[in-house]
């Protein structure tokens, strides 16, 4: 009788059992586990979200028609993953389930990028978010200061544009305002 060396898949029952200042996600089958951010990883998603909430989850200076989460857990499938901020379209989405999970993919996707996450980001859970039909995806580089945003084409994400610098920006599909991307980056002669 073969015995097979290859480990069984992660289940949810791993991801429960880590402590709790650990986020765990499950991509192919893979345990990913992380501590909490840092802070500038912190900074520029809460500005971001901050900076959407306003006029498209309440209307205020906007369109409204949309939820924004901070870091939803997100049952795709066998994957559990935790983007960092999350929108739905109100069409899709009309109320929040009560629920400790969401098992809809989002209309948009973003991922504040850092050293220990950006390979699984940039890569397996992109891969995920593509084969869910997520339509935008947007990667926030505090490091690099640039927001990289995504639009999926059939069944790969094309690069939209990198925008960065002081200068408004209408960055799809929040075109509808102008974001400063430079304005969720902490300045480089602030102390660590």
């Amino acid at each position: 009788m073969a015995v097979s060396s290859r480990p069984s898949p992660a289940t949810y029952a791993d991801v429960l059992r880590l402590p709790p200042h650990v986020t765990g996600q499950i991509v192919f089958g893979v345990l990913h586990t992380h501590a909490r951010p840092a802070t500038p990883h912190t900074h520029a998603a809460s500005l971001l979200g901050g900076d959407l909430s306003g006029p498209f989850d309440r209307g205020r200076g906007g369109p409204g028609g949309w939820i924004h989460l901070d870091e939803p857990e997100l049952h795709l499938g066998d994957d559990v993953l935790v983007p960092d901020l999350a929108g739905y379209r109100r069409e899709r989405m009309p109320a929040l389930p009560r629920a400790p999970f969401l098992e809809l993919a989002p209309d948009w996707v973003c991922e504040v990028l850092s050293p220990s996450t950006s390979r699984l980001d940039r890569g397996d859970k992109r891969k995920v978010y593509a084969r869910e039909r997520v339509p935008w995806l947007w990667f926030v580089d505090p490091d690099g200061k640039t927001i990289e945003a995504l639009s999926l084409d059939d069944a790969t994400y094309r690069v939209l544009d990198v925008f960065s610098g002081p200068g408004p920006a209408r960055i799809p599909p929040f075109d509808a305002i102008e974001l400063e991307p430079a304005s969720l980056f902490m300045p480089d002669d602030d102390p660590p």
